[in-house]
């Protein structure tokens, strides 16, 4: 599994969010190509300003992205903001951003005019059970996850580990990250209420990490080689790419940023640029991310699962 450069990503999200004030996607290179120095050496330099909001899961990458494309972009502002898929949805729909980040389709989503919203998909992330490393317990089964979250299980001397309460926590509603850890690690059942519940996978992580007996869930990316926090093995299947990669693990999710309508100026260059050689072939597996085309199977808006 590769390991999240915290560094490298709290660095990008200062200076994103320092651009905070966005207008609309005012411009541009005339041809509003990607200017990747590294994979597109004849695109022209773009100006302007977009907002990328959405997925918290999706949030270290595209900040990450950003930088590169603003350091090569000088007259670029690109301000990215997490909030959670639903966030990202509902702002691209009704064009309070210029993209839309999200973790789960738009067709998943309520209220969501989905076929006003052109999909791209930049990666798939991997997400799973993280706990405290202390819980004593390193390998859960399916049915055992689902018990715990909807609070059956309540002790992890339960599952063979310490005599220690479960604290459970959270993702809110609108989360991608929950509706994925619902539908493909919970068999659809929804966590019991009264659990902690936190906005960002940031401070879900920090709280696992602090607190004894804690279990939440959390993207591959925000994994750290300290072991901050312990993801778990399900069903005897850790937690890796390549499981993921092979259909072996089913926790997973694709990376969608929406456009409402086809992109144009600044916003088609930094998507461009999202799909370019620099960010799917270096950025992407470098922050813990799955590249769309190392995928062995692929899955529709309906759930179901194929063998591409």
């Amino acid at each position: 599994m590769k390991k999240i450069k915290l560094g490298t990503i709290f660095a990008a999200f200062l200076l994103t969010a320092a651009a905070c004030g966005a207008d609309d996607d005012t411009n541009t290179g005339e041809n509003g190509d990607s200017t990747s120095s590294e994979g597109n050496a004849n695109a022209e330099e773009v100006s302007g300003s977009i907002l990328v909001a959405g997925s918290s899961a999706m949030e270290p990458l595209i900040a990450a992205a950003s930088e590169e494309f603003m350091n090569e972009n000088t007259e670029a502002s690109i301000s990215v903001q997490a909030g959670g898929s639903g966030q990202g949805l509902s702002s691209i729909a009704s064009g309070q951003v210029q993209i839309g980040n999200s973790d789960v389709f738009a067709e998943e989503k309520q209220d969501i005019p989905a076929e006003d919203l052109v999909d791209h998909r930049i990666a798939v992330v991997g997400m799973g059970p993280a706990a405290h490393p202390e819980v004593g317990v390193d390998d859960i089964t399916t049915e055992e996850l689902i018990d715990v979250f909807t609070g059956e299980i309540t002790n992890w001397s339960e599952l063979g580990g310490e005599d220690q309460e479960i604290v459970l926590v959270n993702r809110p509603d609108s989360s991608g990250t929950r509706d994925t850890f619902v539908n493909y690690g919970l068999e659809g059942n929804e966590p019991t209420a009264g659990a902690i519940t936190e906005d960002s996978s940031s401070t879900v992580k920090q709280i696992i990490g602090e607190t004894p007996g804690a279990i939440g869930y959390l993207a591959f990316s925000y994994y750290d080689e300290e072991g901050t926090v312990l993801p778990m093995s399900v069903d005897g299947v850790e937690q890796t790419d390549e499981n993921v990669m092979t259909g072996d693990y089913p926790i997973w999710a694709y990376m969608h940023s929406y456009t409402n309508g086809e992109p144009e100026g600044l916003t088609k260059a930094f998507i461009d640029y999202l799909m370019g050689d620099f960010v799917q072939e270096t950025l992407i597996p470098e922050m813990g991310y799955i590249p769309e085309t190392g995928m062995e199977v692929e899955r529709n808006a309906e759930g179901e699962e194929s063998t591409k």
